[in-house]
């Protein structure tokens, strides 16, 4: 039996079996097995395949567009980068990866508009599974919706789903340790309802894992289990816009807030409404905040600030300068905010906030 019929034949059990207490073990043993198979032919595949959408990364973060064709992707792009996009009315206008430049609050952010995505993309309908391997290295997705069809966010996050993109969630916290020896012993820090102990050993047997610590620090799913070990899945927040609000009155769009059950951001990209709203939530969402340089006895930097996560350390900062600066770095000085007062010393550690004032000082 080969590969292709081995999948059909795991779905069709899977598809038979009924999920309760007594077979969802067995059924977390056939998702792994399934998802083993599924890896080999993705990675055949993609050797086979000359056919690429890769874009260089650019800027401080990379955020890809995604929406069904004609929903005003390219126009937004437009609207909010240097891009010049090509605009059409019809169907498969953008048939390549189109990058643009948003300059703000100093940052300067990569947007990606993508070929329109249709149901089935993911499993490689309209070149759709290349196009959508672009979404796996950017750090915000924004998922574009037309005001007269707010029900396609779910095809969009299927689709995602299916390429082993995780949108809006966190990686589980499964911490995996490969050993020489004593098998395979797991670890939890809390009551797992989910799996068991003996079944999680049993999946890392299928991936020729036969050595390992397992620490499970939360109530996890095989499928969470199987996404760790395949080492392949991300995980990418999402923003979501409803555009084209100027084609109908403001009492629908406020309905229609109330009737769906996720949070958007209303917008027309062609007459340019909320277009500055939008701007200033992708910069929220990518967790920005701004670190001004001030050279050893001169003034601060205030019109170019570095940009860096809010959970960047001084070390980060100092890599994003010069990736050798650490080891000529005698000691850092900041000002503002992270500090008790002003001018304090801290260590490569130091976790910085918003509008800090940073000084290297190098040997």
């Amino acid at each position: 039996m080969g590969v292709p019929e081995k999948i059909e034949s795991i779905q069709e059990e899977l598809h038979r079996t009924k999920i309760n207490k007594a077979t969802e073990h067995h059924v977390g043993l056939l998702k792994a097995k399934h998802a083993k198979l599924k890896q080999n032919v993705a990675e055949n595949h993609g050797k086979a395949s000359s056919i690429s959408y890769a874009i260089k990364r650019s800027g401080d973060a990379t955020v890809t567009l995604i929406g069904l064709p004609s929903v005003g992707k390219s126009t937004l792009l437009n609207r909010l980068t240097n891009a010049k996009s090509k605009i059409g009315s019809y169907h498969f206008t953008t048939l390549k990866v189109i990058p643009g430049i948003m300059e703000f609050k100093g940052s300067r952010i990569q947007v990606l508009d993508l070929p329109g995505i249709i149901k089935g993309a993911s499993t490689g309908k309209g070149l759709g599974k290349k196009v959508l391997s672009v979404v796996r290295s950017s750090d915000l997705v924004l998922l574009i919706l037309e005001i007269f069809q707010p029900k396609i966010r779910p095809v969009l996050i299927n689709e995602l789903r299916n390429i082993g993109i995780h949108p809006d969630e966190q990686p589980p916290k499964i911490k995996i340790e490969k050993t020489g020896m004593h098998g395979i012993s797991v670890n939890a820090s809390v009551r797992l309802t989910k799996i068991t102990t003996e079944t999680v050993k049993k999946v890392f047997r299928i991936y020729n894992i036969h050595n390992a610590r397992v620490m499970i620090n939360e109530d996890v799913s095989y499928d969470q289990l199987i996404a760790v070990l395949l080492q392949n899945h991300k995980y990418i927040p999402t923003l979501t816009i409803m555009n084209k609000i100027d084609l109908v009155s403001p009492k629908l769009v406020n309905e229609l807030k109330s009737r769906l059950n996720y949070d958007y951001i209303p917008i027309s990209a062609d007459a340019n409404l909320n277009i500055d709203i939008l701007k200033e939530k992708i910069y929220q969402k990518l967790g920005f905040i701004r670190v001004f340089m001030r050279p050893k006895g001169k003034k601060t930097d205030y019109e170019k600030p570095m940009i860096v996560k809010s959970s960047a350390s001084v070390l980060d900062v100092c890599d994003k300068v010069h990736r050798k600066m650490k080891y000529a770095l005698r000691y850092t000085q900041i000002w503002r905010k992270s500090v008790k007062f002003d001018g304090q010393k801290v260590g490569v550690t130091h976790h910085l906030k918003d509008e800090d004032v940073i000084t290297f000082v190098t040997k």
